[in-house]
């Protein structure tokens, strides 16, 4: 049986991780409740790569793992600055958090550890769920018109995204939270796009909707399962927030599910920007989202 018919090994051992992990987690075991978050994504991120690998005949774990390290040290970073935005110590009193952690690894090493592994996995997960549906759901979705973007509007996109990332910096009011959400897609995209790196901006500009489309998708899928995983778990965060945050699916306040999408773009965009200062100008094709390949 060729390695495309059938997911490989590691799809099996990540599907087995999920599996277990969920079955210990409701029989009570503390140290799988307390990790949970970690080891439940890690199991997701082998399963849609062995997904990725079936559909396209490459993923990162098989193809190119350098390319997965480097993409799981950037989210690891991206969302210690997401962090920081929402760091008491530096700006803002412990109610006035967007989110709070609740029964963590009381060692703060073995905390960090913690941290660091889950916010390793988002990155991965966002976007090999955005493989597989470019792959599967968008393959063959049609072209529609090009959105015209001059390099002025573009500029003028990255001040406005530059702006909306300051303003929850320089105000501090629960109320800016969205912008969080948003201003690096504004910020960063467009300096994709003047720098000649795959970008959204770019996509758009040749008509091509399906990258986009499958990011947004996907961002919507691996926010529910995050809020649906982290519901049972024992280490596991709740939000704040200050328009209709008694309305919850799971802890999230429902308006919250809308932050996911564009929070899937945003992350692609860093992503590439991140790459484009660790290698020499490149190209990516339109159908797909994690590996940019060198002219």
């Amino acid at each position: 049986m060729s390695a495309r018919a059938a997911l490989a090994p590691h799809g099996y051992v990540g599907a087995g991780i999920i599996i277990l992990a969920e079955a210990l987690l409701f029989t009570g075991d503390r140290v799988v409740g307390q990790w949970f978050t970690p080891i439940v994504w890690t199991g997701y991120v082998l399963l849609a790569d062995a997904f990725v690998y079936r559909l396209r005949g490459h993923s990162p774990l098989v193809s190119d793992r350098t390319a997965f390290l480097i993409m799981a040290l950037i989210s690891i970073l991206a969302w210690w600055m997401f962090e920081f935005y929402n760091a008491p110590r530096f700006w803002r009193s412990d109610r006035e958090l967007w989110w709070h952690y609740h029964n963590l690894e009381p060692n703060p090493f073995l905390r960090r550890v913690g941290y660091d592994w889950a916010f390793a996995t988002i990155f991965p997960a966002l976007f090999l769920t955005a493989e597989v549906l470019l792959a599967t759901v968008f393959r063959h979705r049609p072209r529609m018109r090009p959105v015209a973007l001059s390099r002025t509007a573009l500029r003028l996109m990255s001040v406005i995204g530059a702006a909306m990332a300051l303003l929850p910096l320089v105000v501090i009011s629960e109320w800016f939270a969205p912008l969080v959400w948003l201003a690096f897609i504004f910020l960063v995209d467009p300096i994709n796009a003047l720098r000649d790196w795959p970008s959204i901006c770019g996509d758009l500009m040749r008509g091509d909707w399906r990258r986009l489309t499958a990011l947004l998708v996907s961002g919507f899928v691996c926010g529910i399962l995050w809020e649906f995983w982290n519901y049972w778990a024992i280490s596991r965060w709740t939000y704040t927030v200050p328009y209709l945050g008694h309305i919850k699916i799971f802890e999230m306040p429902v308006l919250g599910y809308f932050g996911f999408p564009p929070f899937a773009v945003e992350c692609w965009a860093i992503y590439i920007f991140c790459r484009s200062l660790l290698a020499p100008p490149s190209r990516m094709a339109d159908d797909t989202v994690w590996m940019p390949t060198r002219d």
